[in-house]
């Protein structure tokens, strides 16, 4: 995901999940580059955890990440700045919905951004 294999061009759809928050946020060009860039599958899913949602956990201290691999884990407003950007980049919609039950006050537990190539608005 981080290194270009042409092998990986021309595939339909891509499903990233529960991934890129593993990943240094350095890397998330890179991760770009090839996904977006050089693999533009038609689709692509890419899902996180909502770090909006977090405080309802019991066993997290404020600040705490889900996983000890995590390098981050991104609020609602932060994922959605960061799909509009990707799909902006690389001639893709967004669309960023929540993952899971929600809560009124911090949304779902995981996001989902579904990519489109070429796809217009509302279709």
């Amino acid at each position: 995901m981080l290194y270009h294999d042409p092998r990986l061009a021309g595939y339909d759809a891509a499903a990233v999940v529960e991934v890129i928050e593993h990943l240094d946020e350095g890397r998330l060009t890179a991760f770009e580059q090839v996904v977006f860039a050089r693999a533009r599958p038609g689709a692509v899913l890419v899902t996180t955890p909502n770090a909006d949602y977090n405080q309802r956990y019991e066993t997290l201290s404020a600040g705490e990440f889900r996983h000890a691999d995590h390098r981050f884990e991104w609020t609602r407003a932060q994922f959605a700045a960061w799909a509009a950007g990707v799909a902006a980049r690389h001639g893709y919609t967004v669309r960023v919905v929540p993952l899971g039950p929600e809560a009124a006050e911090v949304g779902a537990p995981s996001q989902l951004a579904v990519f489109e190539l070429g796809a217009t608005a509302g279709a």
